[in-house]
């Protein structure tokens, strides 16, 4: 029974030209101000090492030539790697998700393409399974009480309510949803609990709790207070602040079920 309820731990990479790099704050994705970390591989096999549940591969690059390098490197990663790899960023279509679970993906994450296309929700689920559609919201408190959320790397409003853009993307047949607090991410302050609670009560699905992480603190309140079924992280992680098995080792501490 435990094992169902394990928390997961999920590394995230943000891949750019085949290499990974890191931006201080949300969409701060100009070349000028990303760091390079590594090769998305061998970051990748190292927490495979560490015993992580998950990886998230995020292509941040625009051109037709780095999604080919994409493609090579989750092959090579899948090769390698036997935790469940989930790649998202510039598919726009269920051709893009297919080769991308062709290539050795497990999960395929859409954020803008499903803001603007609704449907393309409810074509990855009949066509791959709930399982491998994911969405990722980005989220901005925009009044008391209030989130919206943002596209274009946190730049353009929409118009939706996180709320409800999160139960709508689960109607259409999300198996999961990865909310980044804009307010949060980059700040390595904590995750933004209330809008992570209140989608994790609203949906039926696993939500994975994104940004803000900065202490081994941090994750376990997201995960109790939030409610949230996942935690993913960055740069925690990339700079060697924390290893995996130190946030499973801290959370099983505090009695949050973890898988060995």
């Amino acid at each position: 029974m435990e094992e169902m309820m394990a928390k997961r731990v999920i590394p995230c990479l943000d891949v750019h030209d085949g290499n990974v790099t890191r931006g201080v704050q949300f969409g701060k994705a100009e070349a000028g101000e990303l760091r390079n970390v590594g090769d998305p591989v061998e970051l990748a096999l190292r927490y495979n090492d560490q015993g992580a549940d998950e990886m998230v591969f995020f292509d941040i690059t625009a051109s037709a030539h780095g999604r080919a390098t994409m493609v090579q490197v989750i092959e090579r990663a899948a090769d390698q790697c036997f935790m469940p790899l989930t790649v998202g960023g510039g598919i726009k279509s269920v051709e893009d998700m297919f080769a991308m679970l062709r290539a050795g993906a497990d999960k395929i994450s859409i954020n803008s393409s499903a803001i603007a296309t609704p449907d393309l929700i409810r074509q990855g689920a009949e066509k791959f399974g709930s399982q491998c559609i994911v969405v990722s919201i980005d989220a901005k408190k925009i009044a008391p009480d209030k989130w919206g959320v943002f596209s274009h790397g946190g730049r353009k409003d929409t118009g939706l309510d996180a709320v409800e853009w999160a139960q709508r993307a689960v109607a259409l047949g999300a198996g999961e949803i990865v909310l980044n607090s804009i307010d949060a991410d980059g700040t390595k302050a904590g995750f933004d609990l209330v809008i992570t609670r209140r989608i994790s009560e609203s949906v039926g699905v696993p939500v994975v709790a994104s940004g803000g992480a900065g202490t081994l603190e941090h994750m376990a309140e997201v995960l109790l207070a939030g409610r949230a079924d996942a935690v993913l992280a960055a740069s925690i992680f990339h700079y060697g602040t924390y290893t995996v098995a130190d946030v499973k080792q801290f959370l099983a501490s505090k009695n949050i079920p973890v898988r060995r």
